[in-house]
Formats: C-alpha cells, sequence, structure tokens
C-alpha cells in the first residue's frame, strides 16, 4: 500500500515539474523560409567555403555564394559564424528516461531476455526535459535504444523535435543484440572464474539455439509464400528478426572486451549477417581485425575511465581515433541521456587524443548517418537534405563557442531549456531577494 501510495506521489510530483518548465518555456519553434548569409559553411563531404543557405520546406533548397533573397525570407546574419550539419548520437536515451533514479520515469528496459520486437520509437516522450538540454549543443537527431537483456528491443532514430513520436522519427529502426560477455560485470561481481565462464557458455548457447529458430522460421515462411500459402506465423520475434537473417538490415550488436570483439567477429563471420558494433570499449585493442571484417563501429562514451586498472588514462579519449587510422568507419555516441548533450565534447577528446577534427566531425555526422542508411536526407550540408544545422561562434568541440541558431527540419528552434532559463533566474535574481 505505502509502496503504492509513493508511486503514486512521484509520478504527481514529476508531472507538476514538468508543468512548470513547460509553462516556462513559452518560445516556439518558428516556422518559414530562412536565408542563412555569408556564414562559414562547414559541408562535411565538399569542403568549407563562405556562403549562404536556403532553407524551404524543412530542406535545404539552395546554396551558394551571392544568394539572391526570395520573398517572404527571413534573413540570418551569418558573418563571423559557422554553419555545421546537426550532430547525430548514435545511442542515447534520451526521450526514454527522465529521472534515472526514479524507475517509474524509465522507459528504455522492458521485462524479458528476448523481444526484439518491443520498439523504442513507442516510449519516446517528446516532452523530456533532456531534449531541449541536449539540442541547445547542437545535437540534432540521436538513436534512441532500449536496453536490458539479450535481445533488448529495437531503436529508433529520431530527431529533436515534434509533438509525438511520429513527428519526431527519422524513419529508421534496429533490432539490437547484447553479445555474451565474458568478463565480470563490475568490481562487485562475486562470481568465480568457473562460473563466469559456465554463465558466458549457457548465453552463447541461447544465442545460437534462438538463432536456429530463426533459420528455422525463416524456411517455413519461405516455403509457404513460395506455395502461396497461408500459415500461423504469429511471431513477433522472429518476425522482427526476419530482415536481419535475410540480409536486409542489420543487426546491432553490443560488445565491448577484446575476448568478446573477437567472439563476436567469429560468429558474425559463421552467421553472414550484416552487423554494426556497438560500444567497442577496446575497439583499439583489435582494431585491425574490426577493420579487416569492413564492420562499422558506433563507439562511446569517449569521455569515460578506462575498462582496466592497468590501461593508460586516456585509453576510452583514443580508442576511436584509433579504430579510425585502422581504417574502421567510426561513429560516436555517448550512450546516455543527460549526458547526450555532451555529444561534441566526446568527439571533441577524440579529435585532440589522435582522431583529428576532421574524422571526429565525420564521427557525429556523415558516419552515422551512413551506418544509419540515412545520407540522403542527414550527416551533411547538401542541396534537398533535411535542414538540421546550427550556427556557431567557432568550433562546436570548444567549450568557448557559442551555439546562436538552431534548425531542426526547417524550424528555427529556441535556444532554451531548463539549464539557460535556471542561468536567466539566477543571473537576473529579482531584487531585494538574499
Amino acid at each position: 500500500m505505502y509502496n503504492r501510495i509513493n508511486v503514486i506521489l512521484t509520478v504527481f510530483i514529476i508531472a507538476c515539474f514538468n508543468l512548470i518548465v513547460s509553462a516556462q518555456q513559452v518560445k516556439k519553434a518558428e516556422a518559414g523560409i530562412f536565408m542563412l548569409k555569408n556564414g562559414t559553411i562547414h559541408t562535411v563531404t565538399s569542403g568549407t567555403f563562405i556562403g549562404d543557405l536556403l532553407l524551404k520546406d524543412g530542406v535545404i533548397a539552395d546554396m551558394g555564394t551571392g544568394l539572391s533573397v526570395p520573398p517572404n525570407t527571413k534573413v540570418v546574419d551569418c558573418t563571423g559564424k559557422h554553419i555545421y550539419p546537426g550532430m547525430i548520437d548514435g545511442g542515447s536515451r534520451v526521450g526514454l528516461t527522465e529521472v534515472s533514479s526514479v524507475s517509474v520515469t524509465n522507459d528504455y528496459s522492458e521485462l524479458g531476455d528476448f523481444i526484439p520486437h518491443m520498439k523504442a520509437l513507442t516510449a519516446v516522450n517528446p516532452n523530456a526535459v533532456a531534449i531541449p538540454v541536449t539540442r541547445v549543443n547542437g545535437v540534432t537527431t540521436v538513436f534512441a535504444k532500449p536496453s536490458g537483456g539479450m535481445f533488448p528491443g529495437t531503436g529508433a532514430l529520431i530527431d529533436l523535435f515534434g509533438y509525438s513520436p511520429e513527428q519526431m522519427s527519422a524513419g529508421v529502426e534496429h533490432v539490437l543484440m547484447n553479445f555474451p560477455s565474458t568478463g565480470r560485470r563490475g568490481r562487485w561481481d562475486r562470481r568465480t572464474d568457473e562460473d563466469i565462464k559456465k554463465d558466458a557458455e549457457k548465453a552463447m548457447k541461447n544465442i545460437n539455439d534462438i538463432w536456429e529458430s530463426v533459420t528455422q522460421y525463416h524456411k517455413m515462411d519461405s516455403l509457404a509464400k513460395a506455395e502461396n500459402q497461408k500459415w500461423l506465423n504469429n511471431n513477433p520475434q522472429m518476425d522482427a528478426l526476419m530482415p536481419i537473417y535475410r540480409g536486409n538490415a542489420p543487426l546491432f550488436i553490443e560488445v565491448n572486451s577484446k575476448g568478446d570483439i573477437e567472439g563476436a567477429l567469429l560468429w558474425i563471420a559463421e552467421k553472414k549477417l550484416k552487423v554494426i558494433l556497438t560500444g567497442v570499449s577496446e575497439g583499439w585493442r583489435v582494431a585491425d581485425k574490426i577493420a579487416k571484417a569492413k564492420i562499422p563501429v558506433i563507439t562511446g562514451p569517449v569521455l569515460a575511465v578506462p575498462g582496466r586498472d592497468n590501461d593508460r588514462y586516456d585509453a576510452s579519449y583514443a580508442n576511436a581515433g584509433k579504430m579510425a587510422k585502422a581504417g574502421v568507419k567510426v561513429a560516436i555516441r555517448t550512450d546516455g541521456a543527460e549526458n547526450t548533450r555532451n555529444l561534441p565534447f566526446n568527439a571533441g577528446f577524440a579529435a585532440a587524443y589522435g582522431m583529428g577534427v576532421e574524422e571526429a566531425l565525420k564521427a557525429v555526422t556523415i558516419h552515422p548517418a551512413e551506418i544509419f542508411g540515412v545520407t540522403a536526407k542527414y550527416g551533411s550540408l547538401e542541396k534537398n537534405k533535411v535542414a538540421n544545422l546550427f550556427v556557431s561562434t567557432g568550433d562546436p568541440f570548444e567549450t568557448k563557442s557559442q551555439i546562436d541558431h538552431l534548425f531542426i527540419k526547417g524550424w528555427k528552434i529556441p535556444l532554451e531549456s531548463r539549464h539557460t532559463l535556471f542561468y536567466d533566474e539566477f543571473l537576473e535574481r529579482t531584487p531585494g531577494v538574499k
């Protein structure tokens, strides 16, 4: 009884808090035709130049130098400013959680070990406080992903603006799998080495058993279709894995330690799957093998402590750069919610520790767009691409740089969040209040 009351009170308090925040955020996104004049345009794919961008109907309608301003166009003077494509976080819980320590506000983990059909998109909260906090740093798109069991569900690529999950959707969803770990789960893990080995072997057997079931399901489904027959195939788990088995979609596999990465590469080769590796915190130890397998990687967070006590302090900082130099296509993620706003600084650390600024910029723009198969719309500043971009005073990886203007799907987004509201409140406190 008391637990139920506590849950109700918690939900009520959070709801009230959200209403207060929403009431404070009175500024609305601005629609219309926009001309960004005389900015330094960082296209990512076609170099950098000083020129103009015309935003119309949600896309980049034109770009070049000395563009004429159409009637009814709102001009944004970008002289001395820099224009970048919106950054893409390759793995985040933004929109799926509100307060990490309050379980009733978290909707990124469902019960069950084998639930690939559970869609994260249905759980996205467009009013999550972390969304405006994230986008004011130039992050316009994230891969909202579930976590949990062996197959925790299906993640969704979303733009950080909209009044419903459907409006936010970028039209891409992918199934995730957690590869069995052969290591300890943390310092608190008191299992013996023998127990760890047995648990890993059991988990591996479960995955292989599932894949055998997927194989049989494919055969029955294909036979029924070939003979134009109907069959009772009401199995959403198997249906979710069919595009992967048939090579029509990649499987996103979370794996981190050196030994597990090597095991995953062998399993992938055996199953002949199209795969994206995620996490990959020790990718630098086997970068050559990942490159040889021609498998892209979404790694991060970069701002993390070393995975082993005897590793260098900068092991996590340098990981992305070492994989990139080995020939691996690398995208960067934050793998969090509140800290997704720090995606540019994760990329900045990767740049400083061997990746270089150009490659780091690609790791949060065009590379995730390529990995998610959305380069026709996202990842660079090109004509007819979605108008997701921001105007900055300088390098977005530098903490001193400020975002002056932000556009998502051609809408001019107010640079207002809970953080800016609190900053303004205490910067200009009511006179006499001590």
